[in-house]
């Protein structure tokens, strides 16, 4: 049909320009809705206002992670096993891999004490093997892992003193003058030698001789002689008044020093008991039978 004021050829201009304008706006909201409604159905889109939100407009939450305690990154999606481990009265709960092994265990309880791998004994049905894994030692959750062991500081805290002990011992032993300056012993030896005392032969080591060893004094100040008894076992030490015979096994010890000034002969005492105050003190002892004395008497194998 004619519409007044419109030309013929420009009716069909009119109509056409309608349509495509109507077919714009449509195309517009169909595609707005499917790039609203994709990242929802797939789960990505990240980058879209929309992504991560429920169809109601609601947060989506991602499900929780599992914690782990004591363990590391490197430990998620690997089989755990719960541990007790007890170390100097402490105890530590620990969730460690069950596929590691014993070595890596010990680097565990390093992190946990500060006691170094070199210095635990760690203990799971006895001696827990660095080479092989928990699961094959049978190691179950709960399992109790005992540890023994000193820190650095602890062994330096107890040795620390002790050494300083021992020095200062060897200082009070170096600051010591020689027995035969003792008053005790210089009494005796200031008698000088007896008139029948035994020849003396420097340098020289000799068996013990078949006859008693004669010409020495004891503390007292009087005459002494030892007969050694080799196939009864027995020391025989003689006096004016006595002999006491005692069994080679019962004297603890023998000590001997060389007499200042005449360094070929000795003082020598046996240990009758478990202090000093039981040595028994012989002087003037011929320097060539001393070795043979204490080696016979502390039962030692002569080899000359």
């Amino acid at each position: 049909a004619a519409f007044p004021g419109v030309p013929r050829g420009g009716l069909y201009t009119i109509i056409m320009a309608a349509a495509a304008a109507a077919t714009d706006g449509a195309e517009e909201p169909g595609m707005e809705a499917e790039a609203q409604e994709l990242p929802l159905g797939c789960g990505g889109g990240g980058d879209s206002p929309a992504a991560g939100r429920s169809p109601e407009g609601e947060e989506r939450r991602e499900p929780p992670q599992a914690s782990v305690s004591n363990g590391g990154d490197e430990d998620s999606g690997r089989e755990l096993v719960e541990l007790k481990v007890i170390w100097n009265k402490n105890k530590y709960d620990v969730k460690f891999c069950l596929d590691s092994t014993g070595a890596e265990l010990k680097q565990k309880i390093h992190s946990l004490t500060g006691l170094p791998p070199a210095m635990q004994k760690v203990m799971f049905k006895g001696l827990l093997p660095e080479e092989k894994t928990l699961r094959e030692i049978k190691v179950t959750n709960g399992a109790k892992i005992m540890v023994v062991g000193s820190t650095i500081n602890d062994v330096l805290a107890v040795n620390t003193p002790k050494e300083a002990a021992q020095q200062e011992v060897k200082a009070e032993e170096n600051k010591k003058e020689p027995l035969c300056r003792q008053k005790q012993h210089r009494k005796v030896l200031d008698k000088g030698k007896p008139d029948d005392v035994m020849p003396s032969v420097k340098g020289v080591q000799e068996r013990l001789p078949t006859v008693p060893l004669s010409g020495m004094y004891n503390k007292s100040g009087g005459k002494v002689r030892l007969t050694f008894k080799l196939e009864q076992d027995q020391l025989w030490i003689g006096t004016k008044e006595r002999t006491e015979k005692l069994p080679m096994g019962s004297i603890k010890n023998v000590v001997s020093e060389p007499i200042e000034g005449h360094e070929d002969y000795h003082m020598m005492a046996f240990q009758l008991g478990p202090t000093e105050a039981s040595y028994y003190w012989v002087y003037w002892v011929p320097t060539q039978y001393v070795d043979a004395i204490k080696d016979t008497v502390l039962g030692k194998w002569q080899y000359f």
